[in-house]
Parts: C-alpha cells; structure tokens; sequence
C-alpha cells in the first residue's frame, strides 16, 4: 500500500440557511479516478476529524480516511451543527433529526462538487442513527449503509440505563461541558483496555482542541425518544457493525431490528475484542476490514 503522505486533504464549507457547516475530504491522486465515495457520520461527543482523521505517532492506519483513500475510495466527514469547526451558536439541542438534515446538505455539496449521487454512508454511535435517518429518508442518495455501535429501542443497555438518570440534566441545557477526563471514560465504561492508552489520550487531546461542551440532543433522544428509525424503510444493502463489549445496545435489540432490514443483501458482524468507539480501539484495523469487505464485495446477480 502507498505511504499515508500520498493522502490529500481538502477544506469544504457548504452551507444549511445561514449555518456553516464543515466538511473534510481526503483522497489519492484525483477524487474523480476513486473506486467509490464514502462518508463518515460522527457520534455524540466528538467532531468528525478527531474521530475519522486522527494521527497517533507510532500507530499506522490511525485516520480512518487515510487508510480507505488508500484504498482508493474518495472519503468525506462533516461536523454536524453544534460540533467542532460548524456553526455552534444557534440555541439549540441538536437532536437526530438535525444531523440527518446536516448529513443531507453535506451530500447535496458532495453530489454538486464531485457528481457523485449516491454515496456509501458509515456512521457510529448515535452517527449510526444519523446516518439511519438520513438513509429512511433519502434511500435514493445511499448505495451501502455501515451502523457501527447502533442502538434501536434501547432495551437491554446498560450505557442508555445509566445515562437516563441524568435526563433531566440533559433536556434542562443546550450542551454539556467535556473534557480529556470525559473523553477517558467513554474506553472504560464498557471493558478496560480495548484500546491503547497514547491512543485514548491523543483522541481526547483531538476532541478537546475542537470543543469544550457539546449538545445534549442526541443523549435526550436515545434516553427518552427511540426507536428514531424504521428498519422496514431502509431498503439499501446494510452493515450492523457490534463491538463485543458494545454497552449501548444489547444484541437482542440489535438482531431485532437487523431482522426486519427488507434488502436481504445485508450483514451483521461481531467485533471480537472491541468496545465502543472502534476505530480508537487496539483492534481497528478489524473494523476497517469488515467495512472494507461489505463495500467492495460484488453486488448479487440473483436475488431469485
């Protein structure tokens, strides 16, 4: 594989009204030549570079983008409204359905600026229900769909469990305040030592540079608000990516709604060694295989 420098960044801002949202791209060589175009759809507590793009001296492959441009894919993150370098002065929570409004402007500037009309779409944690929305809305923009850490009714997580006796907090104010201490403890809620220590603290260096707080709405609507998502509507071929040791969703919650996607080209995979934030963890180069694997495997002949 061509060294990591052979990677190009790329700068873009569209805009959503009078929002600014940011999008970063990177590819090899021309984005026009690229076997496909993939977009990264962030979660919760991070902006889309510290969780797609990172850079950890001593661990190849730690940006997520690098490794699928290398692949020859070109790929794309945006900040959703409230995160990192968007707009986040608007007095609001932020919920799900705003960032699959976000994700849709992204792919509308996407589609203008490199006449791509479908994309393949991954996305992680409550991105995971972003990307879902937009994708029950929008199947036509959508060639595959990736749910890593995906969470349905809720029913069965201990993360949602625990995370609910805070609810009141989390509808009473906007955001909440983070910081590096915050960000450790999203590696050792779950089950300790799925990822490396100069890992987690260059992630939450990442994530801290970017933002000092976040917005609750994506907390209030996996605690109060699910399910946000209807499998049945979801007609694109489909990836469940779980973590092992995943907390946010139980299995049972998972293979429910896996059962009723109707495309019958899907997939489910378990994650053998990994937590919640897979691409942070000691065994991402894993995760970037399943991925890899459900995008460029050949589409079926035959359906019957």
């Amino acid at each position: 594989m061509r060294p990591e420098t052979d990677v190009v960044g790329e700068e873009h801002w569209t805009n959503k009204g009078d929002i600014r949202l940011f999008l970063w791209e990177k590819y090899i060589d021309s984005p026009a030549d690229a076997k496909g175009t993939i977009v990264f759809v962030h979660g919760s507590s991070m902006a889309s570079q510290p969780t797609f793009d990172l850079q950890v001296e001593g661990r190849p492959y730690s940006s997520a983008m690098n490794w699928f441009a290398l692949q020859g894919f070109d790929t794309w993150c945006v900040d959703m409204e409230g995160y990192g370098r968007s707009d986040k002065d608007r007095d609001d929570h932020f919920y799900i359905s705003n960032g699959a409004d976000d994700i849709k402007e992204a792919c509308d500037y996407i589609k203008t600026t490199r006449g791509v009309a479908k994309v393949d779409m991954y996305g992680i944690s409550s991105g995971a229900l972003r990307a879902a929305l937009f994708a029950e809305r929008n199947p036509e923009m959508v060639n595959r769909l990736a749910l890593d850490a995906m969470v349905w009714t809720g029913e069965g997580s201990p993360t949602l469990e625990n995370r609910t006796k805070k609810l009141p907090e989390f509808k009473a104010n906007r955001r909440r305040p983070i910081d590096l201490d915050f960000v450790r403890s999203i590696f050792s809620r779950d089950h300790p030592g799925c990822a490396e220590d100069k890992v987690v603290e260059a992630f939450a260096e990442a994530i801290c540079a970017l933002d000092t707080s976040i917005p609750n709405g994506t907390y209030v609507d996996m605690c109060e608000n699910l399910p946000l998502v209807d499998p049945a509507n979801m007609t694109m071929p489909t990836l469940i990516m779980r973590g092992q040791w995943d907390g946010i969703a139980s299995m049972e919650d998972l293979l429910k709604f896996f059962d009723l996607l109707p495309n019958p080209d899907k997939q489910f995979k378990v994650m053998s060694g990994i937590s919640h934030a897979s691409f942070q963890q000691i065994n991402y180069l894993m995760a970037y295989q399943i991925l890899h694997t459900f995008l460029t495997q050949p589409e079926p002949i035959y359906t019957g």
